[in-house]
């Protein structure tokens, strides 16, 4: 993004560049670096957090919003990742109730042995050879040991197998050839964007001296300290830092490049989804995600979120100085395995009402097929003379982010020669404290706090139980829909003051579901900018630049049909 003619200055930018010293400097705002930074802000340590973009816009707003142990993972072996990521996931179904919610799970099953020979070889190579579809015994093992990882006084239920009989009584759309479905139990996260820009303000509440900036990117590495760029102004300045963590996912070589330092830690693969909406799938998926292995060994899932049915993902390598675009061929790759599942549901690019690539923050992994990538991740440190100690984070996922975090926070404290205070586990996060658990209570808490109606219901699906604090910020001034019940222009307002918002794409793509159901054309856009200009000092010129600069995010890097997102 190019510097803006006339700039509003900028607070948070203009804090960070007098004080000129921070103790921690994290790089990356995606999940893990936020979950770093909300961790050492709770231990008293000075972090300053960078993003050269928005916060949790990279490879955490490309996930398949899933919250899961990762079943898979067994047949490579990772079972200390399997074990922990179950743990995890049991945790955030504790801890973030507002976003991260039960999601059953059903595998459909063409056979009764396949898989029993070349699972074996494929656990000892990590390598692909020829697709081979797992039959009902493989998976029975597998779910088997799923399950006495999932052992956490009933926080999901135990697997099912259910024959070809009571499958389609349940599923009467699923393709007639199978044998069997198992169902079992992980867990969604409806917004993952939302969630980690609530530990991010967990951690900027923790202490004072925890500061984060978005559209400020890492430059240099010098004796002056860390270089930065903030990207709406062009201004650059230099901060201070003891220690300097590297959590910039997929594109941690190239921010050690500009750190002055060649790696080759990572090699990333592009994931690619589509959302539909389609009224007929959406019923045929029964409310819950189907998972499965396509015949040509990738993992595909289809499950209903938002009204709407994502479908993903693929798994092909990737280049991360290139956009990731979810390409024709992938698209086409998508409505092939539905018509394997669903054979007699049609679907068609008219139906498609977003679509997102995102590349995995994955280790260099050479001749292993990309399937069999590890999902674990790993931590280098680097200490020359006169600079600061570097951090890389090599690897890592969205649903084992609060120990990733709190794993390198011990590595940095263990660095500076500071005590752990506090830990994070059992910590409720923003939004999820004091969410009511039953459906009655939730009724309750809505009447008491921001009103039975559909305006209030969004506010709570939103922000969890922040929305009482977002409802009396509303109440207190004059205020008035922008569209519709979905945002009004003092909750515009609250996102600016609240939420680092700086930009239209940022509503819209991160701060509201908008664009993800498909809710968004150029009027919207174009009211969303009306309502920010006077907040964030715009004139009639920049207006129209951010607008025009949305509408090319919404036609090119997500695929949003072009005719809907420029049709004034």
């Amino acid at each position: 993004m190019s510097p803006v003619s006339n700039p509003a200055e900028r607070e948070d930018v203009t804090a960070a560049r007098t004080s000129g010293r921070t103790t921690v400097a994290v790089i990356g705002a995606g999940i893990n670096g936020i979950s770093t930074f909300r961790d050492l802000a709770m231990q008293g340590v000075d972090v300053l957090l960078v993003e050269r973009n928005d916060f949790a816009s990279g490879a955490t707003a490309a996930s398949s919003h899933m919250i899961h142990g990762g079943i898979r993972y067994l047949e490579n072996g990772e079972f200390r990742l399997v074990k922990e990521s179950v743990r995890e996931r049991n945790g955030l179904l504790k801890i973030a109730p507002h976003y991260v919610k039960p999601l059953q799970t059903t595998i459909p099953i063409y056979s009764t042995f396949s898989g029993i020979l070349t699972a074996p070889l494929r656990f000892l190579t990590h390598r692909s050879g020829k697709p081979r579809e797992r039959g009902a015994v493989l998976i029975k093992v597998g779910l088997t040991l799923y399950d006495t990882f999932s052992r956490d006084g009933g926080s999901v239920p135990r697997h099912r197998f259910h024959g070809r009989r009571k499958s389609l009584q349940q599923l009467p759309s699923l393709d007639e050839n199978i044998k069997y479905t198992a169902t079992y139990y992980d867990a969604s996260v409806h917004d993952p964007e939302r969630l980690a820009l609530d530990v991010l303000r967990d951690g900027l509440a923790a202490h004072e001296g925890g500061r984060a900036l978005n559209y400020v990117e890492a430059i240099g590495l010098d004796a002056d300290g860390l270089r930065l760029r903030d990207r709406e102004t062009g201004t650059e300045f230099s901060v201070q830092a003891d220690v300097v963590v590297n959590a910039s996912g997929p594109w941690t070589d190239l921010t050690n490049e500009h750190l002055g330092t060649k790696t080759s830690f990572m090699g990333g693969t592009k994931g690619s989804h589509i959302v539909l909406d389609h009224p007929e799938l959406l019923d045929a998926t029964g409310g819950r995600e189907i998972f499965f292995e396509h015949s040509d060994g990738r993992i595909v899932l289809i499950y209903p979120l938002k009204g709407r049915v994502l479908v993903g993902t693929t798994d092909l390598e990737a280049d991360p100085r290139e956009p990731a675009r979810c390409t024709e061929e992938e698209v086409d790759y998508f409505f092939d395995l539905i018509g394997h599942v669903f054979p007699s549901i049609a679907v068609d690019r008219s139906q498609i009402v977003y679509r997102y690539s995102g590349i995995r923050p994955l280790p260099r992994h050479d001749d292993t097929a990309p399937g069999f990538v590890s999902r674990d991740y790993r931590i280098e440190r680097r200490k020359d003379d006169g600079q600061p100690t570097v951090f890389s984070l090599v690897g890592g996922k969205w649903t084992t982010f609060r120990a990733l975090g709190e794993n390198l926070a011990d590595h940095v404290l263990a660095e500076l020669g500071r005590p752990r205070i506090t830990g994070t586990a059992g910590v409720r996060i923003g939004g999820g404290n004091g969410y009511p658990k039953t459906p009655r209570r939730k009724l309750e808490w809505l009447r008491e706090n921001v009103g039975d109606d559909e305006r209030g219901r969004i506010l709570f699906e939103r922000y969890g139980t922040r929305a009482a604090d977002v409802a009396a910020y509303l109440a207190a001034g004059s205020d008035s829909p922008v569209v519709g019940d979905a945002l009004s222009t003092r909750e515009l307002a609250w996102m600016v003051e609240h939420e680092h918002v700086r930009h239209v794409a940022d509503v819209i793509f991160r701060r509201t579901s908008l664009a993800f159901t498909g809710d968004v054309d150029a009027q919207v856009v174009r009211a969303i900018a009306d309502g920010l200009a006077p907040l964030l000092g715009w004139d009639a010129d920049r207006t129209d630049r951010d607008v025009e600069d949305t509408l090319t995010q919404l036609r090119d890097a997500h695929g949003v049909n072009a005719g809907v997102a420029t049709s004034m």
